[in-house]
């Protein structure tokens, strides 16, 4: 014979409401009379509940004052702002949610002054400047080949196929090259 459900939360801490959920949950399990044995409940409770998030330390600052003393920082990466167990309380969303608003004003701000520019615009621009030097290069052998090639007392032709073969390889050598983009 065991204690009652009302007992058993009382010498675990917590609500007669949250030893039921147990028992219908099957973390614990109830005698065939339905009292609780608490050292057999006590470790069944152990086993099959995750361990209890360390106490939050008092903040010595509301969190308005920290949230605005967390937007003045650079902004670079945003931390996720949770416990071991993935739970958030009420105060840590509303900082994070006040962080993030903060954030996100100060990048606007930055794009206004025009201290911001746009990925696809910018990525736009090499790509069409990297063409163009491409373009560039393939046409310089039919430029400079004939000339060369007269100062060289060698056929124009050779020296234009020559020439128009290395600058290919040079700029296939080029092309294997990956810049990170990240």
């Amino acid at each position: 014979m065991g204690i009652s459900i009302r007992a058993y939360g009382r010498h675990r801490g917590v609500s007669d409401t949250a030893v039921r959920k147990a028992i219908a949950a099957g973390r614990i399990t109830a005698e065939a009379d339905g009292t609780i044995s608490p050292a057999r409940a006590d470790a069944e409770w152990a086993a099959s509940t995750r361990a209890p998030d360390p106490p939050l330390a008092a903040p010595a600052r509301p969190a308005r004052a920290r949230a605005a003393t967390a937007a003045e920082d650079d902004g670079a990466g945003i931390a996720p702002v949770s416990t071991k167990g993935g739970s958030n309380t009420y105060a840590q969303a509303r900082t994070a949610n006040e962080v993030l608003k903060a954030q996100h004003h100060k990048l606007r701000i930055a794009q206004l002054k025009g201290e911001l520019i746009d990925r696809s615009q910018a990525m736009a621009q090499v790509f069409a400047l990297a063409r163009a030097e491409r373009d560039a290069w393939l046409n310089w052998p039919a430029r400079i080949s004939s000339m060369l090639a007269a100062e060289l007392g060698l056929d124009p032709h050779t020296m234009h196929v020559a020439l128009e073969r290395e600058v290919r390889q040079h700029l296939t050598e080029l092309a294997e090259f990956n810049a990170r983009l990240d």
